[in-house]
């Protein structure tokens, strides 16, 4: 045990999402993702214990990714046709939108307010944007932009 202990909030146990252990702006833990287990959640709050809206959303985004995908799938693949078009060797050869699931792996969600709005951020790895992760966002389950960030 240390000095600051005392200092550190407790983690935070919800029935759906798991252990949140509160570092930083963020409650962090972990949940699954379709097949997917083990990518990072983060929920900004208070800390105090994380938004009841951000654990709502949460517990929502399991059941609801596989409803998702179409809108992901089809933006992961307007982003992935300027790569291929500009051709270069090493690049996976994509011809369809269903395709991009086998070189795209999520590594991160991201629940927060941006622009005054609660805002579900998946973000992703991909083959052919080695230098960015991509990030889905969903405001109201709905698909809102995607964009890219340097890792």
């Amino acid at each position: 045990m240390g000095l600051l202990d005392f200092m550190r909030p407790p983690a935070y146990r919800d029935p759906v999402v798991g252990v949140l252990v509160r570092r930083g702006r963020y409650w962090r833990g972990t949940m699954r993702l379709g097949s997917t287990s083990g990518v990072p959640l983060l929920l900004a709050g208070p800390r105090t214990a994380p938004e009841e809206s951000r654990l709502a959303l949460a517990r929502e985004l399991g059941d609801r990714y596989a409803a998702l995908r179409s809108a992901i799938e089809r933006a992961l693949f307007e982003h992935y046709e300027p790569y291929a078009d500009a051709a270069e060797p090493d690049l996976p050869r994509l011809r369809r939108s269903e395709q991009v699931w086998g070189h795209v792996a999520p590594v991160r969600v991201q629940i927060e307010p941006l622009s005054g709005l609660e805002t579900v951020e998946i973000a992703y790895r991909t083959d052919w944007d080695t230098e960015h992760t991509v990030g889905a966002r969903f405001q109201g389950w709905v698909l809102t932009e995607l964009n890219g960030s340097v890792v």
